[in-house]
């Protein structure tokens, strides 16, 4: 992996744990030469994660709406800040650019991209590894959600099982870098379990 696209809160949270886990997971992508893909602000755990990327002499690249760099909400001192005109074309560009996905915690818009883009794995549109960092729990109960899914079969436990989920960076990492994405078919529903 060359690139990894994370998602995370533009707020840091109540706890500093969450911060603590932006420097740690930065910390694992210097050692392991893999850039920095994010939506470009220098607030919140974003700010954060992408500061202590460059501290290390990692790359970090940004993507982010003009709408927010009006706001003066963007980071001014990445390796590439890329301007673009919506949400939607920020998204596409940081699924091209990125060879897997990690949620860190954050809000609403945390989440909406990191299910987008297991959707668009789910349906066969990439086969990038999706990941969860589960610092402090904080998706646990997200988790428990998917679980109820396949149990209420919404979901197929092939399609839930494509979420990788760890507590640490560096086996969130390895488990990245040993994925291997399943072989289904989403429509005619082979592979049922």
């Amino acid at each position: 992996m060359k690139k990894i696209c994370v998602y995370c809160g533009s707020s840091p949270g109540k706890s500093p744990e969450y911060i603590d886990s932006a420097r740690a997971l930065a910390r694992e992508l210097v050692t392991r030469n893999i850039g920095l893909v994010y939506g470009g602000a220098s607030v919140g755990i974003m700010g954060e994660i992408a500061n202590c990327v460059l501290a290390g002499g990692g790359e970090v690249v940004g993507v982010i709406p003009q709408s927010l760099v009006d706001r003066e909400v963007s980071h001014n001192g990445l390796t590439e800040l890329i301007v673009v005109g919506s949400m939607h074309e920020r998204k596409a560009i940081m699924t091209k650019m990125s060879d897997g996905f990690i949620a860190l915690p954050g809000g609403l818009g945390t989440i909406e991209e990191l299910f987008e883009v297991l959707t668009w794995s789910q349906l066969g549109f990439h086969q990038k590894p999706c990941a969860l960092l589960n610092v402090k729990q904080y998706y646990s109960s997200l988790c428990s959600f998917l679980d109820n899914a396949v149990e209420e079969q919404f979901v197929k436990s092939i399609h839930s099982e494509m979420l990788l989920v760890e507590n640490e960076p560096s086996k969130l990492l390895d488990s990245m870098e040993n994925y291997t994405p399943p072989v289904v078919d989403k429509w005619i529903g082979r592979n049922e379990t």
